[in-house]
């Protein structure tokens, strides 16, 4: 999404027709304010979208319009999710991204805009059970030294403050975002209230590091941060979009050479993973995510036991 408040898809990215702009930006929009869907939700609809139309844009060899759009059959909807899976894109973000465009197409069949029903015959691909991958500590320590950069510069002084945040203390990425100035955790404040998924508030602990690079931001932040505003703002000075985390995490895959599965979530899975191996309670660890269920935190201990099984085959002589 756009570096702001505002939901739409990224000018440089894609190249639409204006009709068709104009009903994304709607559609996005809906999704956030009337229906009030959470950030990273947004950002997935814009970037499943975003992909669809660079596809069909490629094929078309110009901007497609709406009427490209109405023009889809089930034979074309299958063969961009092909294409995605040759970029190696797993079954779980293709269900996802499809039920994101059924979802985006409805919309545009109740707003009388477009009407097809060409993607509700593309069966949904089998999603089955999958680990988490979290980074290594060294990886993980080199994306959050990857984000600091010259002492004056307040946007890699941010991005420090949220790659901290993510890996430090295990937040989600709307998490870290939707932090108020009241409650930044600067110097000396080693505890952070965090409300989660349905509202649901927990403690979580900020590391020294973590409360220097905030306070750096703050220092060094040209916007003025209202005590019940955000603490982390874009480059425009309204509320930081999760699109751009995404973005920072993107480049920092390409020049550290880190793996697709390097995101912004992995840092908080390598959070879980990493206390669990340094041999952290799974109690404990389940109330720094702030999960429901214990079942849902000892994924880690599967995480945990196939890294010791590879450590084991690597290491031992008769492996």
């Amino acid at each position: 999404m756009r570096d702001s408040e505002t939901p739409g898809l990224d000018e440089p990215d894609v190249a639409v027709a204006q009709d068709l702009r104009a009903a994304a930006d709607a559609w996005l929009a809906h999704m956030a304010h009337d229906l009030d869907r959470a950030d990273n939700t947004l950002v997935a609809y814009e970037r499943d979208l975003r992909q669809l139309l660079t596809w069909m844009e490629r094929n078309l060899q110009r901007p497609p319009a709406l009427a490209d759009l109405a023009g889809l059959d089930a034979r074309q909807f299958r063969r961009f999710l092909a294409s995605r899976r040759q970029a190696k894109v797993g079954s779980r973000s293709l269900a996802r991204s499809l039920s994101g465009l059924r979802t985006f197409f409805g919309w545009l069949e109740a707003e009388n805009m477009a009407r097809n029903r060409a993607i509700q015959q593309v069966s949904r691909p089998r999603v089955g059970y999958g680990l988490p991958k979290p980074l290594t500590v060294e990886k993980a320590a080199a994306v959050v030294d990857g984000g600091m950069a010259a002492d004056l510069d307040w946007v890699a002084a941010r991005d420090t403050a949220v790659l901290l945040l993510l890996y430090g203390s295990g937040l989600r990425i709307s998490e870290a975002l939707g932090i108020a100035r009241r409650d930044a955790p600067i110097e000396g404040r080693e505890v952070l209230r965090v409300v989660g998924r349905g509202g649901k508030e927990r403690l979580v602990p900020v590391l020294p590091v973590t409360q220097a690079a905030v306070t750096r931001y703050v220092a060094l932040c040209p916007y003025p941060l209202a005590p019940d505003g955000p603490l982390l703002l874009g480059a425009k000075g309204g509320r930081l979009s999760p699109r751009i985390v995404q973005r920072l995490m993107e480049r920092l895959r390409g020049v550290l050479g880190l793996p697709d599965t390097a995101t912004p979530h992995a840092l908080r899975h390598s959070f879980a993973t990493h206390l669990l191996s340094a041999g952290a309670d799974l109690r404990q660890i389940q109330e720094l995510l702030g999960h429901a269920s214990l079942s849902t935190t000892q994924i880690y201990t599967e995480v945990d036991r196939e890294r010791l099984l590879a450590v084991y085959d690597k290491a031992h002589p008769r492996a």
